[in-house]
Formats: C-alpha cells, structure tokens, sequence
C-alpha cells in the first residue's frame, strides 16, 4: 500500500489529460485530422508520429503557453482523488519537467476546488530534475507516464507508480495503474 503522505504526482498524462488537448490543437489550429491518440506510442512525439516540426513545436508550445481554443481535461477520477488526498495529508505535489507552471496553475486549482491552497506545483524544466526535488520533500513514491522517467526515479529509491498510456506500454516491473479508481485502491487513506 502506498503512503499518501510520500506520494506525488507528475501532470501531464497523469492528471491532465495533455494528449488529448494535443490532438484537439492539431484539429482546431492546424488542420490535422490523421493523428490518433492511440498513434502516440512514444513520449518524443517527432519519434512516433509524421508531422511538419514546426506543426509539432507550434502545438507543444501552445500546450505550455495556454495558447489553445479546446478545453484541457482532467483524467477521469483525478480531481476527487487528489482532493481526497490533500484532505488526509494536508499537501499535494506535483512536480512538472515543464518549465514553468504557467496556464496549468490555475486549471489546477479549479481542479482541487477547495484543495487548492494545499497543492504545490513544481516546475523543473527538466524529467532528470524531478528525482532531486522529489528526494528533497521525503517521497517515496512518484506517479508517471513517462517510463524513462521512472527508470531514474528507481535509481535513486523512489519507487515509480506507472500511469499506463499508449507511449509507456513497453515491458517493465513497476507498479502500474490504469486509472485514478485503482490507484486509490493502493493508497493506504488514514
């Protein structure tokens, strides 16, 4: 079972639904229609999907600027979960390889209405990054979908929680959830 208390969250593709709005800014602000969120099979998007460089950059960036028309969406289950645990624990982290928390600060606090005041959001700009302030705040366990990621949080005794997603569907021996019902089934709530 897992401590609340030493858990923390990555944000996109864990609790923000990020691939999704990534497909709606191809569709709303560039046209493409060919891309299927089952198509994303790898974190590097240039590395599994055929799409112009600056269509890719352009909408990565819009992602991080907030510069969209379509709606960011949790994924389902998320919000109750984290509030649930910001009310047992009295914090929620997440930490971000982004490299600001811009536009997703404020969807997240409308997220955890009313857990908002307890949630932290750290921006890293980097996933090697992650681990240092992870071991700094005493967790011992990391929600992520980016498997590389958690090969690094392993190496440092972190233990890594994967959020199963197309792109981390390779073989590995962490924990793995597929949705927020069943990884609030292995945190042990006070």
């Amino acid at each position: 079972m897992i401590d609340p208390a030493a858990l923390a969250f990555d944000i996109d593709g864990v609790i923000a639904d990020t691939m999704h709005l990534f497909l709606d800014i191809l569709r709303d602000h560039y046209d493409v229609h060919t891309v299927r969120y089952d198509d994303i099979t790898c974190y590097r998007l240039d590395d599994c999907l055929d799409l112009d460089g600056d269509v890719l950059e352009g909408a990565v960036a819009r992602i991080l600027d907030g510069g969209y028309r379509a709606v960011l969406r949790p994924i389902p289950g998320a919000g109750p979960v984290l509030r649930r645990i910001g009310e047992a624990t009295g914090r929620i982290l997440m930490v971000t390889a982004r490299p600001e928390p811009g536009p997703i600060q404020h969807w997240m606090n409308q997220l955890l209405d009313g857990q908002h005041r307890r949630a932290r959001i750290v921006a890293t700009g980097s996933f090697e990054a992650k681990t240092d302030v992870l071991l700094e705040n005493g967790i011992k366990w990391f929600v992520e979908d980016r498997l590389e990621t958690c090969h690094l949080l392993d190496a440092a005794g972190i233990a890594p929680v994967v959020f199963r997603q197309p792109w981390n569907r390779e073989p590995h021996n962490y924990l793995q959830v597929e949705s927020w019902q069943e990884l609030e089934q292995r945190i042990a709530f006070p």
